[in-house]
C-alpha cells in the first residue's frame, strides 16, 4: 500500500513540475508568438474632409530606420489636370509628376508617433515640419504639417487602406506636366 501512495506522491510532484516547465517554455516561447506592433507602413487614403471623398492615395515604406510616404493615385476632379507636375518644387523634384513623389520624409518612429519628419505641400512647394500618429489599432494615421511648433499647423486624419488596394484599383502610370489643383 505505500508504494501505492509513494507512486501517487511521485507523479502528483511530476505533474506540477510539468506544469512550471510547461509555463515557462509558454512565457519564453510567447515572445515571437506576439502580434506584430502595427506601423504606419501600408496604404493610405487621404479623405477630403468637407466632401467626404478620397482625395489621395499615400504608399508609406521604411527605408533604413526612416519612413516616407509617397503619392500613388491622386482622385482628380473635374478640369483638373491628370498631368500635374510639381512646378514650385525645389531641386530634383521641380518639374516631376506629382503621382509618384516622396511627399513625407525622414520620419522616425517612437513607438505610435512619428516625428522629425517634413510633409511637402506640391500645390506650392512648401515644405513643412511633420509629425505623424498612428492609432493603436494601426487603422488610422494622424498626419500634422506644421511651422515652429506643432501648434501652428493643421492635421489631417487618414484610413489605412489594404495592401492591395491599389492593384484592385488598377495603377495609372506617371503623369507628364501639368499645373496644381488650387488650395483650399
Amino acid at each position: 500500500m505505500n508504494e501505492g501512495v509513494g507512486m501517487k506522491i511521485s507523479l502528483s510532484k511530476l505533474t506540477g513540475l510539468g506544469a512550471v516547465a510547461g509555463a515557462v517554455l509558454l512565457v519564453a516561447a510567447g515572445l515571437p508568438l506576439r502580434a506584430a506592433e502595427p506601423t504606419a507602413v501600408g496604404l493610405w487614403e487621404q479623405v477630403d474632409e468637407k466632401t467626404g471623398k478620397p482625395e489621395s492615395w499615400f504608399k508609406i515604406i521604411e527605408r533604413n530606420g526612416a519612413y516616407q510616404g509617397n503619392i500613388v493615385k491622386i482622385f482628380f476632379k473635374p478640369g483638373e489636370d491628370e498631368n500635374w507636375a510639381c512646378d514650385k518644387c525645389e531641386g530634383d523634384e521641380r518639374g516631376k509628376p506629382v503621382l509618384g513623389l516622396a511627399l513625407i520624409k525622414g520620419m522616425q518612429r517612437n513607438g505610435n508617433a512619428y516625428e522629425n519628419g517634413t510633409i511637402m505641400d506640391p500645390r506650392d512647394g512648401s515644405v513643412y515640419r511633420a509629425l505623424m500618429n498612428l492609432s493603436p489599432d494601426g487603422q488610422k494615421l494622424e498626419v500634422r504639417g506644421y511651422l515652429g511648433i506643432s501648434l501652428f499647423g493643421q492635421s489631417q486624419v487618414w484610413n489605412r487602406l489594404p495592401d492591395n488596394a491599389l492593384t484592385s484599383q488598377g495603377a495609372r502610370p506617371a503623369p507628364r506636366g501639368g499645373t496644381a489643383p488650387q488650395k483650399k
